[in-house]
């Protein structure tokens, strides 16, 4: 796994509880934004969580690949949330008209979400595991690189399902 830069437990806390209570002015367009983004409702999922913009063109070309991701992991414990970035959320609109997302949205107009998860490029994502604990930070998009992410997520996929055998047994 790539090494891993990790905010602080209390940090991401806060800043999760800000990003909501900021999240609560933006309205979701259609059934694929969410209107407020509460990670705890993913425990015993792995997150891929994906900042965008639409005026990133790395990004434009991760979408397929993440859309591919989601469709072969959704159902073996993936959930894959893109946080758009713009100020304007009509130009996320544009953008996903020529790029579409097949998973989750989320509108971070603000950008305390980003400011949260000390973003420092775009895209930028993040892989968090099934306990909350954010396990690969992905700075850029390389297809060189496509295989070592899915790697990463594949292992802790791998480790859900340990976990839950083990706790089937006890």
């Amino acid at each position: 796994m790539s090494q891993i830069k990790r905010p602080s437990l209390l940090s991401m806390t806060s800043g999760l509880i800000l990003s909501l209570l900021f999240a609560t002015n933006v309205q979701a367009q259609g059934s694929e934004w969410l209107e407020e983004l509460d990670l705890s409702q993913y425990q015993e999922k792995v997150v891929y969580m994906d900042f965008w913009a639409s005026w990133c063109g790395p990004c434009r070309e991760s979408f397929p690949w993440i859309n591919a991701l989601h469709d072969k992991y959704k159902n073996k414990g993936l959930v894959v949330i893109g946080v758009n970035v713009d100020a304007q959320l009509e130009a996320a609109h544009l953008f996903l008209k020529k790029n579409p997302a097949k998973f989750k949205l989320f509108s971070d107009p603000s950008g305390t979400l980003a400011e949260q998860y000390n973003l420092i490029g775009m895209p930028s994502s993040f892989v968090i595991d099934g306990n909350g604990k954010i396990r690969e930070r992905h700075v850029g998009f390389k297809k060189s690189n496509v295989q070592q992410y899915e790697q990463g997520i594949v292992e802790l996929l791998n480790e859900l399902k340990s976990n839950q055998a083990n706790l089937v047994q006890e």
